[in-house]
């Protein structure tokens, strides 16, 4: 229907005489488009536009046949010239060269689509700082008028924040990330009992943020203050076993291939592309899904490397090569275990650091799944930061109440 329409239009200019009605209402829609793009102080040029398209004017000359097409094209481009964004310059001057009426206006409504969607991103870009601040604002005064109906509505947020202060305050054993890691902690931030001063309340929330997707909160202790965003949570935790899963069967199999066909993203690609699909179903077949998993991933191994020439493998290395796959499957794994700690502190990283900083130090193992890492650390990193605006005045009070309790309670056990 879209190639009918300017086929239409095309048929109408080559009659005699030409039939330009259908031909104006597309440069009054242009006009209002144009007009659409100046700003609130182009009082100037919005009113050069409105007497240069001038429609009664325009169709005036038409009947007369007196329309200037060639100048009133010119004086579009120009226009658009005038308007648009740097990186659209050299599609506007392709357009100068169209001699075809009809391809001519094809292409200035698709130019202007494009002019269109940069205006609208600009204009995101400048209002976005008012729009999270009334964000903010607004999620703050709605969870105060609830918290006013209940006044114990932070129960599960000060268990939360206990829990987090707690895995800080507590003694680190001596290596940096626990053993128990596989079975979904992970080590605390930095902090001394020796300190005098408490933890700051950026540390407590960002320890208790990472507990959110490294540990299963019930309903009945997920925190008041992220109830709103619990969905959002339990996909990125979710995403984060799906690649501990992808990275650890891609760690693998490179062991096996020399090195040599994992120099080829398309053959990364591939057996990303089969371990996503084998391995929808892992949390509720763990074991099944690892068992196909092994079956594909040692097949296209096997055929790479006879395709390029190579060795093939041997029938004890590829019974090698299918046993360490499925045993990726037991939470136990220690390849497992790896890439589960080295994800976790590359969350971490991006918390404490930012997600710039924490993208150009990308830790070993994981480079092959960084793509998808680095947007599921974007996403959460944005979202955290917000629950932190928003709740920063709930949170310090509850670490405040915590901070004096524990001291308290260390006061009380002194001797006399």
């Amino acid at each position: 229907m879209y190639n009918a329409f300017w086929d239409h239009l095309k048929d109408q200019l080559s009659s005699t005489p030409p039939d330009f009605s259908c031909a104006l209402e597309l440069i009054n829609n242009i006009k209002h488009i144009l007009v659409s793009l100046l700003l609130p102080r182009q009082n100037r040029l919005r009113n050069e536009i409105e007497e240069a398209l001038d429609m009664d004017l325009l169709k005036q000359e038409t009947e007369h046949g007196a329309l200037d097409v060639p100048h009133l094209s010119n004086y579009i481009l120009n226009l658009m010239a005038l308007l648009c964004a740097p990186v659209r310059d050299e599609a506007v001057q392709e357009l100068g060269s169209i001699k075809d009426p009809v391809e001519l206006l094809r292409g200035i409504f698709h130019v202007l689509g494009l002019m269109k969607m940069d205006m609208m991103n600009y204009t995101i870009k400048n209002i976005r700082p008012y729009l999270q601040e009334h964000s903010v604002q607004y999620e703050r005064a709605k969870f105060q008028e609830l918290l006013d109906k209940q006044p114990n509505f932070l129960d599960c947020t000060t268990k939360w924040m206990t829990r987090a202060a707690t895995d800080i305050t507590t003694p680190l054993p001596s290596t940096s990330v626990s053993p128990s890691s596989s079975s979904g902690t992970i080590s605390s931030f930095p902090y001394s009992k020796t300190d005098r001063e408490p933890p700051s309340l950026t540390t407590v929330l960002y320890q208790g943020y990472l507990n959110l997707v490294l540990r299963d909160y019930g309903n009945e202790e997920f925190p008041e203050t992220l109830l709103m965003d619990k969905a959002r949570l339990q996909i990125m935790k979710s995403k984060l076993r799906h690649l501990t899963i992808l990275a650890s069967v891609l760690l693998v199999a490179r062991s096996f291939s020399c090195g040599v066909l994992f120099s080829s993203p398309e053959f990364v690609d591939k057996l990303k592309c089969i371990t996503k699909a084998l391995t929808e179903e892992f949390s509720s077949k763990p074991e099944e899904s690892m068992l196909s998993v092994s079956d594909q991933v040692s097949q296209e191994i096997h055929q790479g490397l006879k395709d390029t020439g190579l060795t093939a493998l041997s029938s004890e290395n590829r019974a090698s090569l299918v046993g360490q796959l499925r045993n990726i499957a037991k939470e136990e794994n220690c390849i497992r275990t790896i890439i589960e700690q080295r994800i976790h502190l590359f969350l971490k990283c991006c918390l404490i650091r930012g997600m710039r900083e924490s993208l150009l130090d990308f830790p070993g193992g994981l480079l092959f799944i960084e793509p998808e890492l680095a947007e599921l650390g974007w996403k959460f990193v944005n979202l955290m930061h917000h629950n932190q605006h928003v709740f920063s005045p709930y949170y310090a009070e509850i670490l405040k109440n915590i901070m004096s309790a524990t001291n308290a309670e260390e006061n009380e056990e002194k001797p006399i």
